[in-house]
């Protein structure tokens, strides 16, 4: 089934420069492993296209059930040279929560109770 990020894990971020860096954290040890599966360079690179121009980095941090994402040149050359409005790199997690990836319906968030 397609469910969105937001409903099985949660995410914060944060900028450098012109970086977003983003922590995906899994609740779980079976949906960590959708994640490490389903959240792949190539998926955030086309989720965040109309941000980001520079490659996406993926690292996997098995220890703590989370990802760590760097999406580089991201950010219109960073905090003092952006004209964005918003909060540059804060607000990215919001956005990659909002990224739909394949999962099983057995995981434990989506189980009804």
């Amino acid at each position: 089934m397609r469910v969105p990020l937001w409903k099985i894990a949660h995410a914060r971020s944060g900028d450098k420069a012109d970086r977003a860096d983003i922590g995906l954290f899994a609740f779980d040890a079976p949906t960590y492993e959708v994640l490490k599966r389903e959240v792949t360079r190539e998926r955030l690179a086309a989720h965040f296209a109309g941000m980001g121009t520079g490659p996406v980095e993926l690292w996997p941090l098995d220890n703590i059930l989370a990802l760590k994402i760097v999406l580089n040149a991201a950010l219109q050359g960073g905090a003092a040279r952006s004209l964005r409005m918003d909060n540059l790199g804060k607000n990215v997690a919001a956005q990659l929560l909002r990224m739909e990836i394949e999962a099983p319906e057995d995981l434990p968030r989506l189980k009804t109770k």
